[in-house]
């Protein structure tokens, strides 16, 4: 593994002592990661895979009214996706792999083919002839960066329980996304009250970190989806739309972020069952709380307006920088550091992935930018 990826950030939050000895720094980490590696390795993505079919407009229509098509594009979408093409930019040291459901079809033919060019294994990236590959028509105003979603869930409407042969993988964390966009994952079950949330526990069961994601549905059917799935959950990540919706917590006020409020939030959110870190993302930077208390606030990069071309998938770029952190060992510090900064670089390109580049080059954004005041 790569010593300068996983120390880039890690060296600037250790004390200056330790700093000045990095030999014993290098033996430390080197014997850490043996450790961890002798054990699983890697990162087992599941859940919706489709594509994006982004168009750039000027305005926002009423109803029956017209809009102008400024740009249009068509990319990776879907949580698991976004993750592990990000994960594949960012030149993890660690192998990606793939679960979920495509059509028998041109795009899901594209959407394996584009995880072989990055390396991402597909055995477990299956082929229906049921449904179509889903797509999602993200409308995008230019001026705002707002978006609106049309979504065809497709062949993701038929992932079942049975595609997660777990058994079949040595990763060390297992991320599952979307929840709420997911129909038979999402389904009740009478054990583990979703699912979903059964094939999280077997994920436990079998050695795996667990990982979840969510969908920012406007419904009420959070609590009832979401809160099983915490139960199985090590890492809990989310926005602050969806941890409103969650525990009911108002977290937005007045168009601002209430960082109070989100601490509230995230601690409803380990109380639901989450075992080691709840993370709750916001425009304007993140707050992790841990299990043993602990709790962290993390600027986000202080991006340029002109520089952000969307913001289509900063969500997963910003979970990608986390988890590929979390995954490495680095303190969660640096890991939601890697989170904002795998984010910002994100938002300089209008689709999902394409915007982000190495570790390194992401991390630059930061010393380059600076970070927002919270």
């Amino acid at each position: 593994m790569p010593a300068r990826w996983a120390l880039t950030r890690y060296q600037q939050t250790i004390s200056a002592a330790l700093a000045s000895d990095f030999a014993n720094l290098r033996s430390w980490f080197n014997v850490r990661q043996t450790m961890i590696n002798t054990v699983r390795n890697g990162i087992l993505a599941g859940g919706n895979w489709l594509l994006d079919h982004t168009k750039i407009i000027d305005v926002y229509p009423a109803q029956d009214a017209l809009a102008n098509i400024l740009a249009e594009t068509s990319s990776n979408g879907g949580g698991p996706y976004n993750l592990l093409k990000d994960l594949a930019r960012l030149r993890v040291p660690f192998p990606l792999a793939a679960v979920g459901l495509v059509g028998d079809d041109a795009a899901g033919a594209y959407i394996r083919k584009d995880c072989h060019a990055h390396g991402i294994d597909t055995h477990l990236l299956y082929v229906t002839k049921e449904a179509p590959t889903s797509y999602t028509d993200v409308m995008m105003v230019k001026s705002t960066g707002r978006r609106t979603f049309f979504h065809q869930r497709g062949a993701n409407a038929f992932l079942d329980a049975s595609h997660f042969d777990l058994a079949q993988s040595e990763a060390r964390i297992f991320h599952l996304g979307y929840l709420l966009l997911l129909d038979r994952l999402d389904q009740p079950d009478p054990v583990h009250g979703t699912v979903a949330a059964a094939v999280l526990h077997r994920a436990q069961e079998s050695g795996f970190r667990t990982s979840v994601d969510l969908v920012s549905e406007d419904s009420d059917r959070f609590p009832k989806i979401v809160l099983p799935a915490l139960r199985y959950c090590d890492y809990c990540i989310m926005n602050e739309f969806e941890a409103e919706r969650t525990t009911r917590v108002a977290i937005v006020r007045d168009g601002k972020i209430d960082l109070r409020a989100v601490r509230t939030a995230a601690h409803k959110l380990l109380a639901a069952g989450v075992r080691e870190w709840v993370v709750i993302h916001f425009s304007s930077g993140a707050v992790a709380v841990g299990s043993g208390g602990r709790e962290l606030v993390q600027a986000s990069v202080d991006i340029p307006q002109e520089r952000i071309a969307g913001t289509l998938g900063a969500g997963d770029a910003f979970a990608a920088g986390l988890l590929a952190g979390l995954h490495e060992a680095v303190p969660m510090n640096v890991a939601l550091d890697y989170g904002v900064c795998v984010a910002a670089a994100s938002l300089t390109h209008p689709t999902s992935s394409d915007g982000v580049e190495a570790l390194p080059e992401c991390l630059h954004l930061a010393e380059e930018f600076g970070y927002r005041q919270l």
